[in-house]
């Protein structure tokens, strides 16, 4: 695998579209990128989509998301025309621990919120990631103070693979007018005070003076505001 500044190389002074397509043509059929359908990666999708780059977008069901991100899921396969791949929880591990704990152990302790997440986010997202080079994530440095010391590109030692973050220094100001000009469908909870929208019964509206993440786990006052799909870049 080239070194990250090698690779980084290749994008310097490349306008987003451009640097993804040089990825993809550079390591074929090994650069994947992963929505949620915020508005961060919906702008990626819409780069992709519109751009005709090759590169497989895939999104994680964890069986607890909010009605409006299947709304936007299913309008952005109707406007682009083009699959969005999908992966589940496994489902035996999903009902040993629904049988064994309930449908809100989470809510107890970190440790079974962090066993939710790993079971409902981070094992799927390890099937998806394996073989695969480069994943493209919608992560911004204004989206949390955990997120504002990355680097657009770095190694996530976790699952082995190099992290791409074309949004790093975007603002949200920038997403919304981006995704303004370009009429591209959004969640609609984002308009209701939802900047980061993930699993229903863990995602609130956030408050006046909190970070963007503020309403992701609310009830874990002092814990890192991640599930475990972006907690170990190295």
């Amino acid at each position: 695998m080239e070194a990250i500044n090698e690779i980084q190389k290749y994008i310097a002074g490349l306008d987003i579209p451009a640097a993804l397509n040089v990825l993809a043509n550079r390591f074929k059929n090994k650069v994947i990128f992963s929505t949620s359908f915020g508005r961060e990666d919906q702008v990626i999708t819409h780069i992709i989509f519109s751009n005709n780059i090759p590169i497989k977008i895939v999104t994680l069901d964890t069986g607890r998301l909010f009605p409006e991100t299947y709304s936007v899921w299913n309008r952005t396969l109707e406007i682009y025309k083009k699959k969005i791949e999908v992966c589940f929880p496994d489902t035996d591990k999903t009902e040993k621990l629904l049988k064994e704990k309930g449908p809100f152990s989470f809510y107890e302790s970190v440790e079974n919120r962090k066993e939710c997440c790993f079971i409902r986010k981070v094992e799927p997202l390890n099937r998806i990631l394996k073989g695969n080079k480069i994943w493209i994530t919608g992560i911004r440095k204004g989206q949390s103070a955990d997120r504002s010391n990355m680097q657009n590109m770095e190694w996530d030692e976790s699952h082995r693979v190099i992290k791409y973050h074309p949004l790093l220094d975007w603002t949200g100001g920038r997403v919304s007018d981006f995704i303004a000009k370009h009429t591209i469908p959004y969640n609609s909870l984002h308009d209701r005070g939802f900047p980061s929208i993930g699993c229903q019964p863990c995602t609130r509206a956030v408050k006046e003076g909190e970070d963007e993440r503020g309403g992701r786990w609310w009830w874990e006052n002092n814990s890192k505001k991640e599930c475990g799909l972006h907690a170990n870049p190295a």
